[in-house]
């Protein structure tokens, strides 16, 4: 699992990315609200821990942003405030919980654990693009009126392509967010997969819509739209 940690206290910050990679997370660490924005803005993680008062950009306009963007990453706030106004103030901003500093370790993890669980429950929707949709249930892709069966995997990578539309998307990236880090596979994976893709979105007509962008990586774009 794959959290990022905004936090400027960089003692904090230290602590909490080292407890969490010693439970197995995979952790990104930033100092200041815009190099989490732009962190967390990838799409990339399964949590957010984001300090409220932070430089440059506070966490209530981080994660507005973000909601604001559509990214719908799981958010805990941490606050030194234990005003129910701050609380209502995080929660109504878009995060789904909260942390009053000073807190235990162990009830950090065991809320994250809680909002990585709420997150499994929760049905994703809203999976299309261009004409182009997801079927979770089925496993499928639609386009005009005609379905393709998709692989686990094939799913996994059109549904993170179309999470990231119209964005270039790095090798490196699809890689860790779709295999993960510790895969035994490598980043040919990547290329080999979309050339599955490519081969079945053929039946359903859109096959030109996942673009290579040349020793970069990939970028879905529907014909006829423009960035």
């Amino acid at each position: 699992m794959r959290v990022l940690v905004v936090e400027d206290d960089n003692r904090l910050l230290d602590a909490i990315a080292t407890v969490l990679e010693d439970e197995h997370y995979q952790v990104d660490r930033a100092d200041n609200g815009h190099e989490g924005l732009a962190l967390a803005e990838q799409g990339w993680y399964d949590l957010l821990v984001l300090d409220i008062m932070l430089p440059g950009m506070d966490g209530i306009s981080l994660i507005q942003e973000l909601r604001k963007e559509g990214v719908r990453t799981p958010c805990l706030f941490l606050t030194a405030k234990d005003s129910v106004d701050s609380r209502v103030r995080g929660l109504d901003a878009g995060a789904d919980d909260y942390l009053v500093k000073p807190f235990a370790i162990d009830e950090l993890l065991a809320r994250l654990r809680a909002l990585h669980r709420r997150k499994g429950n929760e049905p994703e929707t809203g999976l299309a693009y261009g004409g182009l949709s997801l079927s979770e249930p089925d496993c499928e892709a639609l386009h005009g009126g005609n379905r393709v069966k998709l692989t686990a995997k094939e799913y996994d990578l059109l549904a993170f392509l179309i999470r990231h539309k119209e964005q270039i998307v790095k090798r490196d990236q699809v890689f860790a967010r779709v295999w993960g880090v510790d895969s035994e596979a490598n980043e040919t994976a990547v290329d080999l997969y979309v050339h599955y893709l490519r081969k079945k979105l053929h039946a359903c007509g859109c096959e030109h819509y996942i673009r290579t962008i040349r020793s970069v990586g990939y970028m879905l774009k529907a014909e006829g739209i423009h960035v």
